[in-house]
């Protein structure tokens, strides 16, 4: 018979405390961006210069389209002038162009790295679990975009139909978006498919495949989520990118549609002055698009390395 001293003992000492429960990926690629500060100002800076596009009556109540030459080429006065970032040659508020100017830039960067996601998520998926003649024709089809470069092919294109008339609250930026769709979904296709074929022979999905689950819901239920994680490591550096195309295609001229105001069409329009007695024309509206791209572009390598074990 046990001792009754010692069975008094044995259930007196505490119970070991248990294992703590597993963090989800997302969970632990959270915590290990919060640690870091550049993550944290670059967030701050994104998250500003997205509440501008999304309200921007809060930071100016000036018409950006509202122009008086009289007042044309006005320094910067800062916070205490009517003008407190001046005027551009045209007589126009400069702040409120750059409030203005950050949703087109904003909202044509998100659409088209919106739309293109959804596209490579579909394509590569049915590529990775079909294979085959399915393989065969997304794959042709990828290696005919692959070879044309995106300048060229949106140059000629949106060249070709600048003047085509277009309504609607989205006009001045449905030409871009468009060609710049068109050609932005391969990359997230190749992603979605190799990481598709790692993990459509896991047991998780065979076991799927045993119990009678449908090829769509093994796809879009079973693998894809846990495909999807190297994907979206490539977003915020795709929407820095397309800031910075959508730049350069409306300092030629072919970006975003006037009369609408974008930074790169602020670039544009100051560049001839930045030695003609006004740098702030094209200062202003340069700083802005640099600070947004480099946080962008900071927030992606770093969600790069937070979704990869071997980086950690």
């Amino acid at each position: 018979m046990t001792d009754p001293t010692t069975a008094a003992a044995v259930t007196s000492q505490p119970s070991p405390q248990a294992a703590p429960s597993s963090r989800s990926l997302w969970q632990d690629t959270f915590r290990t961006l919060i640690r870091r500060p550049d993550v944290i100002i670059a967030l701050v800076v994104t998250l500003f210069f997205v509440f501008v596009a999304l309200f921007p009556g809060v930071f100016t109540s000036v018409d950006p389209q509202r122009c008086d030459i009289s007042v044309a080429r006005r320094p910067p006065q800062w916070f205490g002038g009517e003008f407190p970032l001046g005027t551009n040659q045209q007589g126009c508020d400069v702040l409120a162009q750059v409030v203005h100017g950050a949703r087109p830039s904003l909202l044509l960067a998100f659409v088209v790295v919106g739309a293109s996601l959804i596209i490579g998520l579909v394509l590569g998926t049915l590529s990775g679990f079909y294979l085959g003649w399915v393989d065969m024709i997304i794959s042709r089809v990828l290696e005919i975009f692959l070879v044309v470069p995106l300048l060229l092919a949106a140059l000629l294109l949106l060249s070709m139909f600048r003047n085509v008339p277009i309504g609607g609250p989205f006009a001045s930026i449905v030409q871009p978006a468009l060609v710049l769709t068109a050609f932005g979904w391969m990359g997230y296709t190749r992603y979605v498919r190799a990481s598709v074929l790692e993990a459509k022979n896991l047991d998780y999905v065979m076991a799927a495949q045993v119990l009678g689950a449908s090829d769509m819901r093994i796809m879009f239920r079973h693998i894809l989520p846990n495909a999807i994680g190297p994907v979206t490591a490539l977003v915020p550096t795709a929407i820095a990118g397309v800031i910075a195309t959508e730049a350069v295609l409306a300092f030629l001229g072919i970006g975003v549609r006037p009369p609408a105001v974008s930074w790169g069409i602020m670039i544009s329009n100051g560049a001839e002055w930045f030695t003609g007695g006004s740098p702030h024309l094209l200062l202003v509206p340069l700083t802005c698009l640099v600070a947004t791209i480099l946080s962008f572009v900071v927030i992606g390598d770093n969600l790069r390395d937070a979704l990869d074990p071997k980086l950690r």
